[in-house]
């Protein structure tokens, strides 16, 4: 799995060896890295949300389970929890500690892998990301977790596997906003433009991003399996 690949939650399952049941995972079935799960469409449960063309996250934590909920008010309504009732840190708690760990040198930064939902049934990969810091902060209700995660620019997934890729194009993926790529995949209709695929499925610059090709603009990303684009590589069609 590469960076930028458009992906169903079968996908994911087959990619992770499980079933993900929640947003945010700090180690399961023994990975060495964490897993979030992240959304900023408009409904989104949660107010995630991209910084710095798309190389930062901040993401937010994650309520309260309601067969943990023992105030008298919505999960929504009550602050995010540290620790389960019976003491054990939440994954929330993880996280946070694992990140304030980091800024006071105590440990390396946790490598979170990163999976965007960008509508019902279709997700895509945004690659390996460090756990960089960690806050909490009142949204005007309640107290939430704040964490900041940071790209890592050698994705740990692409090294070797997919050197004769337009590897700048792929590479680059990470700068095109949310609302852009679903654009995109409505506009495409979530095929391939060249052949029609549905299978394998990248967002691609159609005037390459190392030429000036622009991210932002729904005009110039489309759809491409992985086999148009190696055929296409770094050439302007």
């Amino acid at each position: 799995m590469i960076r930028g690949e458009v992906i169903k939650y079968s996908d994911m399952v087959a990619e992770e060896g499980f079933a993900i049941q929640r947003g945010m995972s700090f180690n399961v079935n023994g990975k060495s890295y964490g897993i979030i799960l992240m959304s900023v469409r408009n409904n989104a449960p949660y107010a995630d949300r991209f910084e710095d063309n798309g190389t930062t996250i901040i993401y937010e934590g994650h309520d309260v389970q309601k067969n943990f909920n023992k105030q008298d008010v919505s999960v929504k309504s009550a602050d995010q929890p540290m620790y389960t009732p019976k003491g054990m840190l939440t994954e929330n708690g993880k996280f946070y500690i694992a990140a304030i760990n980091y800024k006071k040198s105590l440990g390396s930064a946790k490598k979170i892998k990163v999976y965007e939902k960008i509508k019902d049934g279709v997700w895509v990969y945004n690659g390996f990301f460090n756990l960089v810091d960690a806050f909490i902060e009142n949204d005007g209700n309640r107290n939430v977790f704040k964490f900041k995660l940071e790209m890592i620019e050698d994705d740990l997934d692409t090294q070797e596997t997919y050197d004769h890729i337009d590897q700048l194009n792929m590479e680059h993926n990470r700068l095109i906003p949310t609302d852009v790529k679903v654009a995109v995949y409505a506009r495409d209709k979530g095929k391939c433009v060249k052949c029609g695929s549905d299978k394998n499925l990248h967002y691609d610059h159609i005037l390459p991003f190392s030429k000036g090709g622009s991210s932002t603009t729904v005009d110039n990303i489309q759809l491409l399996c992985a086999k148009c684009n190696l055929k296409k590589h770094d050439h302007i069609e």
